[in-house]
C-alpha cells in the first residue's frame, strides 16, 4: 500500500491587524505547509513510511501524526475547541518523551489513519478559525494570529526534517516530486566584505517571531570582514586535498576526537572516486559534485576546522545579523529589505531540492554586498545557543528554553529546504556541533 496525496507576557499586545488580514495569511500558510508535506510523501509505500531510516530521525509517519497532534493542541484545544482524539496521543507524539531512535517501536497510527487524522484536524481548524476565532483579540495567542503562525512554521520545519530523513533513506530510491529550475549563476566577489562596526539590533518583535528571538535589543559589534558568499564545494575540496582531515592543528579537540572516532574524511554524502573525482548522493541519485554550490552536510566542527585552515574563523551570530541587517542601521526583516522572500531573492521553500550555485540571486544581496545570507544552506556561527537578556519562555518552555547552553551551536539564515515563513534576519536555529544530516554549511569571518 502506498500513500497518494489528495486533493505570554512577552507577546505584543497592541492592536491586531485589520479585520481578517491575519486570518487570510494564517490559512494560506497552513495550507501551503500541508500541501508540501503531502507532496513530499505521496506514493511512498507503507513500509517506507513506517520504517526508521536513521536513529537520528523519526519514522516519516510519526512526523505526520505529530504535526496533526501539535495542531490539535494549539489551534483547537488551546483556543477552546473540544478534543478530537484520545489524550494518549499527546504522550505518543510528544517529542520530549520518546527519543527519535525508538519511535518506530511505539504503537503509531498506520499511514492511512495518520493522514486521515491530519485531515480531520485541519478541517476542524478551518471551521474554528473562520467561525469562532475572533478577528480582534488581545489574548496573546491570538494577537496578529501568533499561534497560527507558530503552527504553520512548525509544520514547515517538520517538512524540512522530512527532507533530511528522505536524504538519509537508502532502502528505496526517492523520486523527487518536482524540481524548480534555479536561476543562472552570476559572478560574485571573491574578496571578503568589510562590515563596519557599531550597534546592531538583534532579534525581532515581529508578530510571528519565536520567544528565543526576543526581546529585540542593541549590541555593539566591532568591524570585521565576512565572506561575500558561503564556502563552496570547490573551496572545501581544497581543504580536503590539503590533508585537512588528517591534521589536528585545525580541529577543536572534541572535533578531532569526533573525526577520528567516525573516520571522517569529507562531508556527508560525498563519494570519492579515482583520480581525484568526486560524486555525491542526493535523494537517491548519484551525480557529479557541483563545485560552485555552497557546501552542505558539514557539522560545526568541520566548519570550524576549515575556517582555521583558511586563517579565518566562524562569525558570531551578532556579526551574522549585523551583516544581514546592513551597516546603515535600518531594521530590515531580510537582507534585501522588507519584501517577501521570493525565488528571485533567495533559494527557499524546498522545491529546488538543492542549494543554488553562489551568485544565483543578485536581488537578495545585502546592503553591504553580502550574497546568499538567506536560503541555500544554514550557516554555522561560533555562538552557543543562549537566551537574550530579558528572555521569557512563551508559549511553552520546550521550544527554546530547555536547549539553552553550551551544548548547542547557533545556525542562521535558513536553507533551500526552509520555508519563507520560517526565515528572517532574527531567526535562530540550533543543533549539536556533530550534526551533519541537516542542510548546513557556513561562511567565514576575520578581524579587520
Amino acid at each position: 500500500m502506498s500513500w497518494t496525496a489528495g486533493s505570554s507576557t512577552t507577546r505584543t499586545t497592541g492592536a491586531p491587524d485589520a479585520p481578517g488580514a491575519w486570518k487570510a495569511r494564517a490559512w494560506a500558510e497552513l495550507e501551503a505547509a500541508r500541501a508540501r508535506v503531502l507532496a513530499m510523501l505521496a506514493g511512498l509505500p507503507e513500509r517506507v513510511l513506517r520504517n526508521q531510516h536513521s536513529p537520528l530521525m523519526s519514522p516519516l509517519i510519526w512526523d505526520v501524526a505529530h504535526i496533526a497532534n501539535y495542531e490539535e493542541q494549539w489551534l483547537l484545544r488551546a483556543l477552546g475547541a473540544p478534543a478530537l482524539t484520545d489524550p494518549a496521543f499527546d504522550t505518543l507524539y510528544d517529542a520530549f518523551r520518546h527519543p527519535r531512535s525508538i519511535r518506530s517501536t511505539l504503537p503509531l497510527l498506520p499511514p492511512e489513519a495518520a493522514f486521515a487524522y491530519a485531515a480531520r484536524v485541519r478541517e476542524a481548524v478551518r471551521e474554528h478559525l473562520m467561525e469562532r476565532v475572533p478577528e480582534h483579540s488581545f489574548e496573546p495567542l491570538l494577537v496578529d494570529g501568533f499561534v497560527f503562525g507558530m503552527v504553520a512554521q512548525h509544520e514547515q520545519q517538520h517538512a524540512e526534517t522530512l527532507a533530511a530523513t528522505l536524504q538519509l533513506m537508502t532502502e528505496v530510491e526517492y523520486r523527487i516530486p518536482s524540481q524548480r529550475l534555479l536561476p543562472r549563476a552570476g559572478r560574485v566577489p571573491r574578496e571578503p566584505v568589510f562590515i563596519p562596526g557599531g550597534p546592531v539590533r538583534l532579534g525581532t518583535d515581529a508578530p510571528w517571531a519565536y520567544d528565543n528571538e526576543q526581546p529585540s535589543h542593541v549590541r555593539e559589534v566591532a568591524p570585521f570582514l565576512l565572506d561575500a558568499h558561503p564556502v563552496t564545494n570547490g573551496d572545501y575540496l581544497a581543504f580536503i586535498e590539503s590533508g585537512g582531515y588528517e591534521d589536528s592543528r585545525w580541529w577543536h579537540p572534541k572535533g578531532w576526537d569526533f573525526v577520528r572516532a567516525e573516520r571522517l574524511g569529507h562531508p556527508q554524502f560525498w563519494l570519492p572516486q579515482d583520480q581525484g573525482r568526486w560524486l555525491r548522493r542526493r535523494f537517491g541519485q548519484v551525480e557529479p559534485l557541483p563545485p560552485d554550490e555552497p557546501v552542505q552536510h558539514v557539522c560545526w566542527y568541520e566548519a570550524d576546522a576549515y575556517a582555521r585552515w583558511a586563517g579565518k574563523r566562524l562569525p558570531t551570530e551578532a556579526e551574522w545579523e549585523k551583516a544581514a541587517r546592513g551597516s546603515d542601521g535600518a531594521l530590515r526583516e531580510h537582507p534585501w529589505g522588507h519584501g517577501a522572500p521570493t525565488s528571485a531573492r533567495a533559494n527557499l521553500g524546498g522545491d529546488a531540492w538543492r542549494p543554488a550555485p553562489v551568485g544565483s540571486h543578485p536581488e537578495g544581496v545585502s546592503q553591504d554586498g553580502v550574497w546568499g545570507l538567506l536560503g541555500d544552506v544554514w550557516e554555522w556561527t561560533s555562538s552557543d545557543f543562549q537566551p537574550y537578556a530579558g528572555f521569557r519562555a512563551y508559549p511553552y518552555r520546550e521550544y527554546s528554553e530547555v536547549f539553552f547552553g553550551d551544548e548547542y551551536k547557533v545556525l542562521r539564515g535558513g536553507a533551500w529546504a526552509s520555508a519563507p515563513v520560517a526565515v528572517r534576519n532574527g531567526f535562530r536555529n540550533w543543533d549539536y556541533p556533530i550534526r551533519r544530516q541537516i542542510f548546513a554549511g557556513f561562511r567565514c569571518a576575520s578581524a579587520v
